[in-house]
């Protein structure tokens, strides 16, 4: 029998079981009363062929194709939009004076905080050594990446001249010109498109061995050779694998600092202002905290319909569902502590001006708003203290609903109830959102939607090889690894002395 390394990811498991082992949560097995992450049943051959089926198959699920018109024909909303808004000008925004910051950054906001979940999920849960990550890492980055595209919209488009984006960056210029480097906007550009290209290379860099199991799948030769131009000439060897494990751990480190760095800075858009209800040091956790609150509330509103509809329970199991469920109801105790230090902040500091604005927040002309946050973002999410509602797989859909809207509204309360009152009662003025600014952000939805479709139809959501090595097979005892390298030397006829399994270097 040859030990020859060959090709794909399923022979690496088999002549190297003890590598990618964790320690708990196997297949079948149940911790403390805890489901396990993958059921039991499944063989190395049965998790691949599942899981590469969903997007090798030749014909496209008829919901599949039902979704994807419907988000195709909100995305049109979206194209509109920026066309009326380039032919027209930003008055077509509803922004005003005093409200010169309104739905464009509201919205932007929000879809970045929608991203750090699947940061968290893959960069922090992988260092930490959680197994139950491995279902959902690969659908979180995905997730990530579509905010992050859906966030980077409104900087270009909110000036009305998106072809003069460039000079948000510094670079020699005849005009002298150079960014305002005291200005968190600027820290904005730099922090997002960080964020963006470290994540999208994280991704990437996750798919890598997938890609050469999909294009040794692929029957036609297009979608082989496109998987193959992915795959990065993959075999599969172990010089592969020695750089793919440094490469994913090393950039695992890069990604932890930026779920909190990225919304950090963020919230210092606000934070170094003198305005009341943003001069707040409490502004950059509370601004973290909630992005992975309003993360994990979007990664369960898609988990839950994707798990029942694609048939993967036995991938994404209880398991999963009941710890994103505590993991937002974490973040989300964190965020309504948030709420209630405003409040105090504003009472106990004596200021007459903070303790205009929250009375306005509360008992004003937005106070709907306010009270229908404080629903949505501390009420609601007190019933994931129930384990029965933790299970119930309609109930904690809608509570991921509630902290959606909740999540957008906060965004609303802090930038439009600190703005429409200022010192000067001759500086006040109402808000009301225009049509192409609910368009621009509907639109943005099913922009959101149509590549999470995409990336469902052509690529693995659900990392192959990091499943099968949660499967018991994977993992070999140390009485009977060292009985399975005496056969292989057996076998080639080697001594002890001669060396291991392992192939030489450059095989």
């Amino acid at each position: 029998m040859s030990t020859e390394v060959t090709r794909g990811t399923d022979d690496r498991i088999d002549q190297y079981p003890d590598k990618h082992v964790t320690e708990g949560g196997r297949a079948g097995e149940e911790l403390d009363g805890y489901p396990p992450v993958i059921a039991p049943g499944h063989s190395f051959a049965s998790v691949t062929d599942k899981i590469a089926s969903l997007a090798l198959r030749k014909r496209t699920p008829i919901g599949w194709l039902f979704a994807f018109f419907i988000a195709g024909s909100i995305l049109q909303l979206l194209v509109l939009s920026i066309a009326y808004l380039l032919a027209v000008g930003v008055g077509v925004f509803g922004n005003n004076q005093p409200v010169g910051w309104a739905v464009p950054i509201i919205s932007f906001v929000w879809w970045i905080g929608i991203g750090h979940a699947g940061t968290l999920i893959s960069a922090i849960l992988l260092l930490f050594r959680q197994s139950w990550r491995t279902s959902i890492n690969r659908f979180a980055e995905a997730m990530t990446l579509f905010a992050v595209a859906c966030a980077g919209l409104y900087p270009l488009l909110h000036t009305g001249r998106p072809w003069l984006a460039y000079w948000m960056f510094p670079y020699p210029n005849t005009m002298g010109m150079w960014p305002q480097f005291r200005s968190p906007l600027i820290w904005d550009v730099f922090a997002v498109s960080t964020y963006a290209s470290v994540s999208a290379l994280f991704w990437f860099v996750g798919l890598v061995p997938d890609l050469a199991t999909f294009r040794d799948k692929s029957r036609h030769w297009i979608p082989r050779t496109l998987f193959g131009l992915g795959a990065l000439g993959w075999r599969g060897s172990a010089r592969h694998w020695h750089r793919y494990e440094t490469a994913y751990l090393l950039l695992a480190g890069l990604s932890t600092p930026l779920v909190l760095s990225v919304h950090t800075i963020v919230s210092f858009d606000f934070a170094v202002s003198i305005v009341p209800g943003w001069h707040a040091t409490i502004f950059p956790p509370y601004f973290v905290a909630g992005a992975v609150y309003a993360g994990f509330a979007m990664v369960l509103t898609l988990l839950i319909p994707i798990r029942v509809f694609y048939g993967l329970e036995d991938f994404i199991t209880m398991r999963h569902i009941h710890n994103c469920a505590k993991v937002m109801l974490a973040t989300g105790l964190i965020v309504f502590y948030g709420y209630i230090m405003e409040a105090f902040f504003a009472w106990y500091s004596a200021n007459i001006y903070e303790r205009a604005m929250m009375w306005n927040r509360m008992a004003g002309s937005y106070s709907f708003f306010y009270w229908s946050l404080i629903l949505c973002n501390g009420i609601v999410p007190q019933l994931l203290w129930s384990k029965r509602v933790r299970e119930n797989m309609f109930a904690l859909f809608t509570i991921a609903m509630f902290v959606n809207v909740g999540m957008w509204l906060e965004r609303f309360i802090i930038l439009i109830t600190s703005l429409y009152r200022d010192f000067l009662p001759s500086s006040w003025g109402m808000y009301m959102p225009t049509i192409w600014d609910l368009a621009m952000f509907v639109g943005t939805l099913g922009f959101f939607v149509v590549n999470i479709l995409l990336f469902i139809r052509l690529l693995p959501i659900i990392s192959i090889f990091e499943m099968r090595t949660l499967l018991p097979e994977a993992k070999v005892h140390p009485e009977e690894e060292h009985k399975v390298i005496e056969d292989k030397r057996q076998e080639r006829g080697d001594t002890p002395a001669s060396g291991g399994l392992l192939p030489a270097t450059g095989d």
